[in-house]
């Protein structure tokens, strides 16, 4: 990255006004587009000057339909000649099934300009089916995780709720691209003024890029039962390959008739119900998000055959497993 400029306003003027752009994909996710927008209004607003300023782009320059089914308007295209001194490209759902060889082609040339790239949401799928976070950290919306480290694994995907590294920034959607532009915020004008912003919508704090997305097994269960949540954090973990209810019960130091009270008791059914449910979940994200074959869908949630998978599947679902896919469309 030799002789690339900064993302960060680290050197001459600092108030200079920074130009954001953000391309809105068809079904984007309005939370983490209107999060990252009111970050920057409100820094403007509390700093009394116009540090950001931001245009919303489209594929065709024509409004853009959000997940919700509310349109924003946009100011130009793809491929226009636009200032810009970062692009955040905005995800949401199906952006697997996303594929305009004029985007990718100008995202392309947007980082041989030096212009640094972000993705919001399920967006870090664009850059990286444009080749454009090959050996670059990044993370993606839970959801998507599974499908996009299969898909892509020369991106270094970490998982967590944002990732800045070099002139990529990612985040996973909803309240982290808040995180994240606030964190840009704290770089580009310290971070008295990152925090008065931060204070402004009640976000108590600003997280770092390894907390994890999800609300973790212990938040979830440590207050019913300490050993709940180890079992369902090992549960969590060990979805490709699948462990006894004996085994779990061995690692966490309880019986596995104590394993059985515990489940029955805090989530109304017993541990092999639990883990079922936990694998068929995980494999119907895999199904909506991938291309995977169902046999490689069912190895990789746990199932040995793909008779049992299907099976299975049918039977929490009220569908088979390639049924799933003819749903989505």
């Amino acid at each position: 990255m030799t002789g690339r400029r900064s993302i960060f306003c680290d050197c001459g003027d600092s108030r200079q006004v920074r130009n954001v752009g953000f391309l809105l994909l068809p079904k984007f996710a309005m939370f983490g587009f209107t999060a990252a927008i009111e970050c920057m209004r409100a820094t403007n607003r509390f700093s009394d000057s116009v540090l950001y300023e931001w245009r919303l782009i489209s594929i065709d320059g024509n409004p853009v339909a959000a997940s919700n089914g509310i349109a924003i308007e946009t100011d130009a295209k793809v491929g226009a000649d636009v200032r810009l001194d970062i692009l955040f490209v905005v995800g949401g759902t199906d952006v697997h099934r996303f594929d305009d060889t004029p985007t990718f082609r100008w995202l392309r040339a947007l980082a041989r300009k030096g212009i640094p790239l972000g993705a919001i949401s399920t967006a870090a799928h664009t850059l990286a089916r444009a080749g454009l976070l090959d050996g670059y950290r990044c993370t993606i919306h839970w959801e998507n995780i599974p499908a996009f480290g299969e898909e892509f694994p020369r991106a270094r995907l970490t998982g967590g709720v944002y990732e800045i590294d070099r002139d990529r920034l990612t985040c996973a959607g909803g309240t982290s691209a808040l995180d994240l532009m606030l964190q840009i915020v704290s770089r580009d004008h310290g971070e008295t003024l990152a925090a008065i912003v931060s204070d402004n919508f009640m976000h108590d704090r600003v997280r770092l890029p390894g907390d994890s997305q999800r609300m973790g097994a212990e938040a979830r269960f440590a207050a019913k039962s300490p050993k709940l949540a180890q079992a369902v954090r090992m549960m969590e973990r060990n979805v490709e390959s699948p462990v006894s209810p004996s085994g779990i019960a061995a690692q966490i130091g309880v019986s596995t008739r104590q394993l059985e009270r515990l489940f029955c008791k805090h989530l109304a059914c017993p541990p092999q119900r639990y883990y079922l449910n936990l694998r068929l979940h995980h494999a119907r994200h895999l199904l909506r998000e991938t291309g995977g074959s169902v046999l490689d869908v069912a190895l990789a949630s746990g199932f040995s055959t793909q008779s049992h998978f299907a099976k299975c599947y049918r039977e929490f679902f009220g569908h088979t497993p390639k049924e799933e896919r003819l749903l989505i469309g």
